[in-house]
C-alpha cells in the first residue's frame, strides 16, 4: 500500500470508530450511564482490527496472529469489565465527571459525548495502531521478532487475567473487607492488570514492527497506552480513591512496585 492508501485506511477507520461511539452514546442517553464504556474499549480495538482485515494485503500469518491475540485480549477484558459494570452499577469516576460538568451547566448528553465517547474513539484508534498498521505490509513473513512479540502478548494476557481473578476473589471474601490485597501477583506490583495490558500491546507492536517501517510507526499505540496507565488516567486516579477507603494502602504503596513486578521492599 502507498502512504496515501494507508492514510485513507486510517482515516476511514477513525470515522468508523467515531460512528460506533456515537451509537453507544445514544445507548448511554437511554440508560443514563456511561460506565459501560470501559467494557466497550477493548471491543472497539477488536473492531478496528476486523475492519482493517479485508482492506489490506499484509502477510496472512501476521494478520492472523494479530487478530487472534487481540480477539483473546478484547473478549476476555470486555467480559470482565461489562460483568463488573452490571454487578456494581455506575462507576464513581464517571459519576464525578458528570457531576462536575453538571455544576458548570453541561447536560448529561453533552458531557457523555464530548468528554467520554468521542475521546474514547480517538484513543482507541491511536492505541490500536499495531493491529491496523501491522496488517498492511506483505513482507517479510513471520519471524523471530513476531514470535517474541506473541510470547510477550500472551504472557501479558495471562498476567492480567490472573491478577483480575485474584482481585475478584479478594473482593468477594467478607473477611478481607477494608484490607489491602498484597498476595499473589499483587505482592509484586500494585497493578498487575495494567502491567499485563501494557505487555499485550507491546507484544502486538513487536509483531507489527517486524513488517517494516509502517509497523514500526505504530509504536505510538503502546507508548500512549503505557503513558495512560502509568501517568494519566490509570494508576493516579485508581490509587487516589483507594487511599481514601483503605488506611493500610499507604504502607502497601511504600513497599510495592507501582507497575513493573518487583520483590517488595523490606520494612
Amino acid at each position: 500500500m502507498t502512504l496515501t492508501e494507508i492514510a485513507v485506511l486510517l482515516s476511514v477507520n477513525l470515522a468508523l470508530i467515531v460512528g460506533m461511539m456515537v451509537a453507544l452514546w445514544l445507548v448511554a442517553m437511554k440508560v443514563r450511564d456511561v460506565s459501560f464504556i470501559d467494557g466497550v474499549w477493548p471491543l472497539a480495538m477488536l473492531f478496528l482490527a476486523l475492519v482493517t482485515w479485508p482492506r489490506t494485503d499484509g502477510d496472512p500469518g501476521r494478520k492472523w496472529l494479530l487478530l487472534g491475540i487481540v480477539t483473546l485480549w478484547a473478549v476476555r477484558l470486555a467480559w470482565h469489565l461489562l460483568r463488573r459494570w452490571r454487578a456494581n452499577g455506575a462507576d464513581a469516576r464517571y459519576v464525578a465527571i458528570l457531576k462536575e460538568r453538571a455544576n458548570k451547566g453541561w447536560s448529561f448528553g453533552k458531557t457523555a459525548l464530548l468528554i467520554v465517547f468521542l475521546p474514547q474513539a480517538v484513543l482507541a484508534w491511536l492505541t490500536s495502531l499495531p493491529v491496523q498498521l501491522g496488517q498492511v505490509t506483505a513482507t517479510p513473513p513471520l519471524g523471530a521478532i513476531a514470535i517474541v512479540g506473541a510470547v510477550l502478548a500472551l504472557t501479558g494476557l495471562v498476567f492480567e487475567t490472573v491478577g483480575d481473578a485474584q482481585l475478584s476473589a479478594f473482593r468477594k471474601d467478607p473477611a478481607t473487607r477494608g484490607t489491602v490485597l498484597d498476595t499473589g501477583l499483587w505482592r509484586y506490583t500494585r497493578h498487575p492488570n495494567y502491567f499485563g495490558d501494557a505487555c499485550v500491546w507491546w507484544g502486538l507492536w513487536l509483531i507489527a514492527a517486524e513488517s517494516g517501517a509502517v509497523g514500526l510507526w505504530s509504536i505510538a499505540g503502546p507508548l500512549f497506552l503505557t503513558f495512560t496507565l502509568t501517568r494519566w488516567s490509570g494508576i493516579g486516579i485508581t490509587e487516589k480513591a483507594i487511599h481514601q477507603s483503605r488506611p493500610g494502602y499507604a504502607a502497601y504503596v511504600a513497599r510495592t512496585s507501582a507497575f513493573i513486578p518487583w520483590p517488595p521492599k523490606r520494612s
